[in-house]
């Protein structure tokens, strides 16, 4: 009887011990899990480093200066995507766990193609997001989670609060996508003298000089009889904010190379009161078909877009409702010179 007492003590011993081990071991899960469920930053002016790298490699770093963002070198880069990411890390969540039959192959998917996101705060390393595809729905991203203590093998499917969609698009690394378009910023103070220069049709260049409350509008090198200068004040003032289109997504060295050997059909240059100068070009566009320009001429051209070589060397895609404000001298100024 004896023997049966302590045998059950014993029984009871190691029933409680393995209750215990077994209890902390689904705690420290359950806290694992949810620890890696944890994707969103809720203090999101922390952030003050991104670190983007594509599944082809291609990476760009992201940080933040007295609240504008800039690249690694200092460069200027495009703030809204910035917005857009810091909206994603603070509204972040969960929607669902892979089923079980598919984990196997989302894993692999993943481990073959994702976005890896490197999130830095104050100065340091928190968290990586690594972004994988949409679910079949479009309404959910495959997604991994690694802080300092803990990395997922597990994927999940996460959302945007109070947003429908995709996750993935919001993250990239190309440099052209990042680049700020502006090309001209300049106020009205600021400038010295704009020349425009047409190749093409040389009668129709001209030049806007500004030396304080004088000014002087030379049409094809001449100048003009009468200005009203309240339309020489309108025209300067459409270089604070001058923007380009698109970056080059189109031409591949070759042909950027081919086209710049080409006679552009016109230039601006521009002087600025502290002695710096910004020269563009401007090169026609093939179309399809031929249609008419603004100055009623049937043309061979695409008469909405054309390329811009930047100080850079840089081409972009320009349109002309934007510059024709700046090339349209005839818009502004009379064409009976001296």
């Amino acid at each position: 009887m004896r023997n049966k007492n302590i045998g059950l003590v014993i029984g009871l011993v190691v029933i409680g011990i393995l209750g215990f081990f077994a209890t902390n071991l689904v705690r420290n899960r359950g806290k694992s899990d949810t620890e890696l469920l944890e994707f969103s930053i809720k203090d999101t002016t922390s952030i003050n480093k991104i670190k983007i790298t594509e599944p082809n490699g291609m990476q760009i770093t992201l940080v933040k200066n007295d609240n504008q963002w800039t690249d690694e070198e200092g460069n200027c880069v495009t703030q809204e995507p910035i917005v857009i990411m810091m909206e994603t890390f603070k509204n972040i969540q969960f929607k669902g766990y892979v089923p079980e039959k598919s984990r196997q192959n989302i894993v692999k998917l993943m481990m073959a193609s994702h976005t890896k996101v490197e999130i830095f705060q104050n100065g340091e390393w928190s968290k990586s997001w690594y972004v994988g595809f949409s679910t079949q729905d479009h309404y959910g991203t495959y997604m991994l989670l690694e802080t300092p203590d803990e990395k997922s093998d597990l994927p999940v499917i996460m959302k945007v609060k109070g947003l429908e969609g995709i996750i993935d698009p919001r993250f990239f690394a190309d440099k052209r996508k990042w680049k700020c378009t502006n090309i001209f910023s300049i106020g009205l103070d600021d400038i010295a003298e704009v020349a425009v220069k047409f190749y093409d049709v040389p009668t129709r260049s001209f030049s806007v000089a500004k030396n304080k409350a004088h000014y002087l509008v030379k049409q094809n090198g001449k100048r003009l009889q009468t200005l009203d200068t309240s339309m020489a004040i309108q025209y300067l003032s459409n270089y604070k904010k001058v923007h380009f289109e698109l970056a080059n997504f189109e031409l591949n060295n070759k042909q950027v190379d081919s086209l710049k050997r080409t006679k552009p059909f016109g230039k601006i240059n521009v002087k600025e009161v502290n002695g710096k100068s910004t020269q563009i070009k401007m090169y026609r566009m093939p179309a399809l078909e031929k249609s008419m320009n603004d100055f009623g001429d049937s043309v061979s051209y695409n008469p909405n877009r054309f390329w811009c070589e930047l100080p850079s060397g840089e081409l972009v895609k320009c349109q002309y409702f934007v510059f024709n404000p700046l090339i349209m001298g005839h818009i502004y100024f009379a064409t009976k010179p001296e």
